[in-house]
């Protein structure tokens, strides 16, 4: 089973074709990772987080339910997940501008950046930064309707499994975020392990 590490901190892209199967481990736990996924015809479809949530009526697909593109076709199947099952579609990458605003002064690692990165070294250097699929987030809401940042729940070794319902390019980032607790303020790796 071919094995594409990612390092904390950083992002890394694979092409999947249509059936392909493939896991975002946690490899130490209570890292957050920012999954992406772009139709390989067509970069200017992905996966939408806003279609995904109309598509199957809830924050998040069950197992069995697939999230969807900008263009309402089904790019990725949610096959299995061993983590605690708490994941996120609401809140943006983080990006140079966010950090700037939680005082970061310079330059910071982040997960527009790190898809930018992935996705130009594989000859696309102009995508979308969509909203991403968070996995492993927990983004509690009060019932104001106020959202927590509180720390992953993984445990090392926990996955989520998923398969391409299309051709595409799968791009996750070990989110950096290290000023709000997310990622307990220590970032680690993440793994994609392919499975076809």
């Amino acid at each position: 089973m071919p094995r594409i590490v990612v390092p904390a901190r950083e992002g890394r892209a694979v092409r999947v074709p249509a059936g392909g199967r493939f896991r975002v481990v946690d490899l130490e736990g209570g890292q957050v990772g920012d999954l992406f996924a772009f139709s390989a015809a067509d970069v200017a479809e992905y996966a939408s987080a806003e279609h995904t949530r109309v598509a199957v009526g809830r924050l998040f697909p069950r197992l069995g339910e697939a999230f969807v593109t900008n263009r309402r076709r089904p790019i990725l199947l949610f096959e299995a997940d061993t983590s605690p099952g708490i994941h996120d579609m609401l809140l943006a990458a983080c990006d140079p501008t966010r950090y700037q605003g939680l005082g970061v002064a310079g330059w910071h690692a982040s997960c527009q950046e790190n898809l930018q990165q992935a996705m130009a070294a594989l000859g696309h250097p102009r995508v979308e930064v969509p909203q991403p699929i968070n996995l492993f987030m927990r983004i509690p809401i009060a019932p104001d309707g106020a959202l927590g940042f509180q720390p992953a729940l993984t445990q090392p070794g926990d996955y989520v499994q998923l398969r391409a319902e299309m051709d595409c390019y799968v791009v996750l980032s070990a989110c950096p975020q290290d000023i709000i607790p997310i990622n307990a303020k220590g970032p680690g790796p993440l793994a994609l392990d392919l499975l076809d």
